[in-house]
């Protein structure tokens, strides 16, 4: 990295050894910190670097932790982004590998939703869950999954039993993207835009986890057929688009 001044610390990755810190001089507190969050330092290289086998999520937290304690005792800090990247999920010989990319942050999609104030907005946030190739639903489906066949990998009875109840634990995740669709739907053709006056979203107090809200199937048929945001005036809603919305999943769609 070219950097217009030299930050205190700096975190980039190294090829081989996984994410690396270096300091701009020998000060005890930069190592303590860095200690304190599993770097050591590496003679030869003249880097830290955290424990071999470190794993990506782990160690990307690891550099926000140490990344706040820095900041919060006055200290620059410099990051390749880079660092972010994922690498590949290893694939059967002939499969092409997913490009890596960074993973959508659940709770940025959350803040971002307290900005939002119409309906084909928070649509458009929804959509990024449902994504089918990077979205929150389809890659954990895919982890699950994957928990599943290291589970009966071991070819013993427990094994394989519990690989069969991660795979229907899968398929609930499939039926839960396919109500999510149905609602990101619903909320693409609702015209309405939050009241000016409304109360900010922190206020409005969330709804117990064990009680279920309805939604009648006359307010989903008003909301598809009403004007849309996305769809000029007088044009009603496309018949397959009412059909969705009023109907009832047939099954799980799987997200991949």
């Amino acid at each position: 990295m070219n950097l217009p001044y030299e930050p205190d610390v700096a975190f980039g990755v190294h090829p081989d050894l996984g994410v690396a810190a270096a300091v701009a001089d020998d000060r005890p507190y930069l190592d303590e910190v860095l200690r304190k969050h599993h770097f050591r330092y590496s003679q030869d290289l003249d880097v830290y670097l955290l424990p071999e086998g470190t794993g990506h999520n782990t160690a990307v937290r690891t550099m926000a932790a140490a990344t706040r304690e820095f900041q919060g005792a006055g200290h620059t800090v410099a990051a390749d982004p880079r660092i972010m990247l994922p690498p590949p999920v290893p694939t059967p010989g002939g499969v092409d590998a997913r490009k890596t990319q960074p993973g959508q942050s659940l709770t940025a999609l959350t803040g971002e939703l307290h900005e939002l104030r119409r309906s084909a907005d928070v649509a458009e946030v929804l959509e990024q869950i449902l994504d089918e190739h990077h979205g929150a639903v389809g890659d954990l489906e895919e982890f699950i999954d994957t928990a599943a066949a290291w589970c009966e990998r071991l070819d013993t009875p427990g094994g394989r039993e519990l690989g069969q109840h991660l795979r229907t634990i899968a398929h609930h995740v499939a039926f839960l993207g396919d109500r999510l669709a149905d609602a990101q739907l619903d909320l693409s053709v609702m015209p309405e835009v939050t009241p000016q006056d409304a109360p900010p979203l922190a206020d409005v107090p969330l709804p117990a986890r064990h009680e279920i809200p309805s939604v009648s199937r006359t307010a989903r048929s008003r909301a598809a057929v009403a004007p849309s945001p996305n769809r000029p005036a007088g044009l009603p809603a496309a018949p397959e688009e009412a059909a969705r919305s009023t109907a009832a999943p047939t099954g799980a769609r799987r997200t991949r």
